[in-house]
C-alpha cells in the first residue's frame, strides 16, 4: 500500500517555520558576525609560524630531491651524448640504470609530496581549531547570536576578522 505524502504539506510546514523565524528576529535583534577564515589563515600569526614550521621540517629533502634531479638530468644528457659510441650491450645497461634512477627520484617525490599534505593538514586543522576557539570568545564577549565562516560578501559593519585577528595574535 503506497502512503501518499501531498508536496504542499511540506512546502507549507517550511513557510511556516520561515515565517515564526522571522517573527522571533523581530521581537529581538540578530546580532550576526561575519570572519573571513581565508584572511585568518593568512594573516595571523599562528598561520604563518605553521607555515615556517613546514619549510625548515621539508627543506632538508625538498634540497636532496631537487640535487637528486640534477644529478638524474646529468646522466641523461651524458648517455644522449655518448649513446652513439656506445655498444649495444652498455647502451641498455645504462638506459636500465637511468630507468632506476627515474623510478626512485618519482617514489621520493611522490613520498615528500605525500608527507607535506599530511603534515600541511595537521598544522592548518591546528590553525582552524584555534581560530574557532577564538571565534567563540569573540561571539561570547560581544553576545553575537551567529557567527559565519564562510560568505561571498561580508560589509564591513558585521565583520569580525580582525577582532578575532587580534586574539589570535595576543594569545600564545
Amino acid at each position: 500500500m503506497n502512503t501518499f505524502f501531498p508536496s504542499w504539506l511540506g512546502k507549507a510546514s517550511l513557510m511556516l517555520a520561515a515565517a515564526l523565524l522571522s517573527m522571533s528576529v523581530t521581537a529581538q535583534e540578530l546580532r550576526v558576525g561575519l570572519v573571513n577564515l581565508d584572511r585568518i589563515l593568512r594573516e595571523s600569526n599562528i598561520a604563518k609560524a605553521a607555515q615556517t614550521k613546514l619549510e625548515q621540517e621539508f627543506s632538508r629533502r625538498e634540497r636532496e630531491l631537487q640535487s637528486m634531479a640534477q644529478q638524474l638530468k646529468a646522466a641523461s644528457d651524458k648517455f644522449e651524448r655518448e649513446a652513439p659510441t656506445l655498444a649495444e650491450s652498455q647502451r641498455v645497461v645504462r638506459q636500465r640504470q637511468l630507468v632506476n634512477q627515474d623510478q626512485e627520484f618519482q617514489r621520493k617525490q611522490r613520498e615528500l609530496q605525500e608527507d607535506m599534505n599530511l603534515r600541511r593538514n595537521e598544522e592548518l586543522q591546528a590553525v582552524v581549531e584555534r581560530a574557532n576557539r577564538v571565534i567563540k570568545q569573540v561571539a561570547e564577549a560581544e553576545k553575537f547570536d551567529l557567527v559565519l565562516q564562510e560568505a561571498v560578501y561580508i560589509h564591513p559593519r558585521l565583520d569580525i576578522t580582525d577582532k578575532v585577528l587580534a586574539g589570535m595574535n595576543a594569545a600564545r
